[in-house]
Formats: C-alpha cells, structure tokens, sequence
C-alpha cells in the first residue's frame, strides 16, 4: 500500500500526496449540497458571488458545505440544503428531496456533493448570505435558464457546469425518482 502524506492543513482543506498523486481532502465530514430550487412562478434561483479561487464572479445554483459549523456539525445534507436555502436566497422550502451524491472533481478532490431538490418555497427574507458572503439571487424563469446560463458565460462569469447537471435533474424528475415517487424529506 502507498504511503500518504499530508502536506498542509487548512480549516476547510488538507492537501495530501498519495505516491505521487496530490490531491485536496474536504475537512468537513459531510462534503457539500447543492440546492436545485424553482419557485411558485416556476423560476429557478441561482446565486452569483465572487469567488477567490477563481479570481472572478461565479454562477451557481445555491450551496454550502454540509456541518461547517460547531451549530451544524452532526447536520446531514438534507438539514444543510435547508440551512443555505435561507441564507442565501431568503427562501424556506416545505420540501427537500435528496437526489443522489458523488464527486465534484474525483481526479483533484475526495469532496462528495450531494444534489437536493427544494420544493414548495416561501420568502422570508431577502437572502444574501451571511456576513461573511455578498450573494445576489436571481430568479431565473424555468424556459430560459438554459439560455441565461450561457449569456452569463458570454458576459464573462464562470459558470458552474453543475448547473447544468441541476438543470437536467429539473427536467428529468421522473428518472431520478426511479419509481416515480422520489422519497420527500420534511413533507
């Protein structure tokens, strides 16, 4: 068996070698969640902020990591999807279906995202994120998402290609469900 080694130590990544493979290792045990959420009026929300690591401004759909706090250390996806939804869009959603989990960049990272689908959404606030983050929500009607998501990569954003993979799952809920009654968490 190779050896690993650790690297260096971050709060939220350590960065480890395994024979000759280097590679980022999430901290929080719980990976992270992306939201996949459409109001009443069939919009689907996506937050844009500016991401360091990137050194540009970013289209996502909502998300955070899963226990990244002393307060939602034993929280699962499902409690964190709802944790962000609030945070970061004002939105409370009645429903909250796991769809399914895997790795966001399994040749860089162990981290494992898992993807939810928020329903039945109520504003109870303006959103934004909390005071360490500058989010902007926008409400995307469902017909164009696909076209605005590009024209946002015209206009210079980086845009997730997972919004894409959210916007499948939104077309494609039958599928994911299986036997067409995906299990609802919170109903």
């Amino acid at each position: 068996m190779t050896e690993t080694v650790t690297l260096c130590n971050g709060t939220w990544l350590r960065l480890k070698r395994r024979g000759r493979w280097e590679y980022a290792e999430r901290t929080n045990p719980g990976g992270g969640v992306m939201i996949i959420a459409v109001t009443a009026e069939d919009k689907v929300l996506f937050v844009e902020q500016f991401r360091p690591a990137l050194d540009c401004m970013t289209i996502e759909m909502p998300a955070g990591l899963v226990g990244d706090n002393p307060e939602s250390a034993s929280e699962g996806a499902v409690e964190a999807a709802r944790r962000e939804l609030i945070e970061e869009t004002g939105y409370e959603a009645a429903n909250v279906e796991f769809i399914m989990a895997g790795p966001t960049s399994a040749g860089m990272s162990n981290e494992i995202l898992a993807f939810v689908r928020a329903r039945n959404l109520t504003r109870v606030h303006a959103g934004g994120g909390d005071e360490t983050e500058d989010i902007t929500l926008h409400e995307v009607p469902r017909t164009e998402a696909a076209r605005w998501l590009v024209q946002k990569m015209a206009d210079g954003f980086s845009v997730d290609p997972k919004m894409f993979a959210g916007m499948y799952f939104l077309e494609h809920e039958d599928i994911m469900r299986g036997d067409g009654h995906g299990e609802s968490v919170g109903s």
